[in-house]
């Protein structure tokens, strides 16, 4: 079993910045790739970022050149430094992990709680 929490949502103005940080917490897991997610109210819920455990990344085309993922494969963490935040950007923001079990081999998804964001004028 594993707990994904995110933490570091938050109102901030527009251009302004946020950073959020997921951890997953367990034993006997094995990450292969993490991504942020975010749902907007009536909205499908999209992928904003990714990487995988071997640092590639992909991000939407709405939020390149404006959000860093990085993950610390160590501390089994995942985070995303948004700058340059748009109202457009306000959504709650969902962390997700592609994880191994290290002892059956089985792969499972896990979705965080989410963290909203909300970005003003």
């Amino acid at each position: 079993q594993v707990q994904l929490v995110e933490s570091g949502g938050g109102l901030v103005e527009a251009g302004g910045s946020l950073r959020l940080s997921c951890v997953a917490s367990g034993s006997a897991f094995s990450i292969h790739v993490m991504d942020w997610y975010r749902q907007a109210p009536g909205k499908q819920r999209e992928l904003v970022a990714t990487i995988s455990s071997g640092g590639r990344i992909n991000y939407a085309e709405s939020v390149k050149g404006r959000f860093t993922i990085s993950r610390d494969n160590a501390k089994n963490t995942v985070s995303v430094q948004m700058n340059s935040l748009k109202p457009e950007d306000t959504a709650v923001y969902y962390c997700h992990a592609a994880v191994r079990n290290t002892v059956t081999w089985a792969y499972m998804d896990y979705w965080g709680k989410g963290t909203l964001v909300t970005v003003s004028s």
